[in-house]
């Protein structure tokens, strides 16, 4: 008997939205520490020069990162590191792959090199059930290297005012890829982060973009709270840090409303 709540082989999700700070980095490693939680072996692939997937889930050594992956060819047993949560690896990155883009333009497969390497065999061996993919706040080339690599694309959206303008952009960026080269992605869902209730302006985002986007929107809404924006300067998601907070059972919760999306798929 097939276990549904274990996607077939590993589903490759891009974290994505090319505004910053709406929380990208934080749901990626939340969201993948809690996914660990429920039983699943989950790699997060840190595709911002920033950084802060690493930092945030405490990788100190980064001999090798995204970006001897992508334009070294470094073996991707090389790249992917252990971290302090088990089942949790990590591609790390640094400030390298700033340059990426550049670089990657006389490369006839530029837009293919991640999709290439996630598909390695030797991603058999870790047995992954999730890879996230975190990526830079930017429509760029290394962006359109997790659309294509990716299955699906997962977008969070801070509860501010603007919240929606740029997501037609993101969206016209989604459409080009699946026509031109990856016609299986999907939009895995809105993801509304840095939620007040008390905010009457929090309140109208979420209800515009019920209206606007219908069921891609998450019903877990992911609360402002201070636990959330402690935990990365401890090195740790937020459901270590604290793992009875408002932040880490929202995360819980959107672990359980993506498996419950995919088994759906799946059935």
């Amino acid at each position: 008997m097939i276990d549904l709540s274990r996607p077939q082989g590993p589903r490759i999700v891009a974290v994505a939205n090319q505004k910053g700070g709406v929380g990208k980095t934080t749901t990626a490693i939340n969201l993948a520490a809690a996914l660990v939680e429920r039983g699943l072996r989950v790699l997060v692939v840190d595709l911002d020069p920033q950084g802060n997937a690493s930092t945030g889930l405490g990788v100190d050594d980064r001999e090798y990162t995204a970006y001897d992956l992508l334009l070294d060819e470094v073996p991707l047993t090389d790249v992917i590191q252990a971290t302090e949560i088990d089942n949790l690896g990590i591609v790390p990155a640094t400030v390298d792959l700033s340059s990426a883009d550049i670089e990657l333009v006389s490369n006839e497969k530029r837009s293919y090199l991640l999709h290439d390497a996630l598909r390695q065999t030797a991603m058999d061996q870790y047995a992954w059930d999730y890879v996230l993919i975190d990526c830079p706040p930017s429509l760029n080339l290394l962006t359109v290297n997790a659309m294509v690599a990716a299955h699906s694309v997962l977008v969070p959206l801070q509860s501010e005012f603007y919240a929606l303008e740029g997501l037609s952009q993101l969206m016209l960026t989604i459409r080009e890829v699946r026509q031109t080269a990856n016609p299986e992605l999907r939009i895995e869902g809105i993801v509304l982060t840095m939620y007040d209730r008390r905010n009457n302006l929090s309140q109208q985002v979420e209800q515009d973009a019920r209206d606007n986007l219908g069921d891609l929107v998450f019903r877990t809404l992911i609360p402002r709270n201070v636990r959330v924006s402690e935990a990365p300067s401890y090195a740790m998601p937020v459901t270590a840090y604290d793992t009875n907070s408002q932040g880490a059972m929202a995360y819980r919760a959107l672990a359980d409303e993506l498996m419950e999306k995919h088994n759906k798929v799946a059935a």
